[in-house]
């Protein structure tokens, strides 16, 4: 019992560390933003900084994934969760974690295979920084990995313990409407 509590507050610092691993490259866009509007006032070029922009908003979106699953902060339809008998719910339940942690299992694998290619081949960015695409492409693999195993946590939670753990602020979910 000791070892599964040790497994769950490990996969909640991972859902929590990925969410803010998502703010701070969140952050750092507004940095490369204040840093090459700073750069344009004083005549000089930052070579790259759209272009590494572009990489921490796509490493934000994907880190941001399993800690926005976990909070209930995607868009889920519960509609009709929460019109059906709970015996019903649990199997649509498990067929939509099923189905998530499927495809996200299936992108994680191929989206490690293009990060490996990239490295394999050397690909550099099209812009004047010419950074290695790896790197960047790297954050891709980590928060889908890392979402791919939300996914299955919560699919095991369902099929053992009958609901999900996701957590619901219906407080924060009502400034977002």
């Amino acid at each position: 019992m000791a070892a599964l509590r040790q497994l769950r507050n490990g996969l909640d610092f991972i859902y929590l560390a990925s969410g803010v691993f998502a703010a701070f490259f969140l952050i750092a866009i507004l940095l490369l933003i204040v840093i090459q509007m700073l750069a344009r006032w004083t005549g000089e070029v930052f070579a790259g900084a759209p272009d590494y922009a572009g990489y921490c908003m796509a490493a934000a979106s994907f880190f941001a994934f399993a800690h926005a699953l976990h909070r209930g902060a995607h868009i889920r339809v519960s509609i009709v969760l929460n019109a059906v008998p709970d015996g019903v719910r649990r199997i649509l339940e498990i067929w939509c974690f099923g189905i998530g942690a499927a495809i996200a299992w299936y992108f994680s694998y191929y989206a490690y295979r293009f990060v490996y290619w990239s490295w394999k081949f050397n690909e550099v960015s099209q812009g004047q920084d010419a950074s290695p695409l790896w790197i960047p492409q790297l954050s891709m693999v980590i928060g889908a990995v890392i979402l791919a195993i939300a996914l299955t946590d919560h699919l095991i939670h369902v099929l053992f313990a009958g609901d999900h753990r996701i957590e619901t602020d219906l407080v924060e979910q009502s400034h977002g409407e």
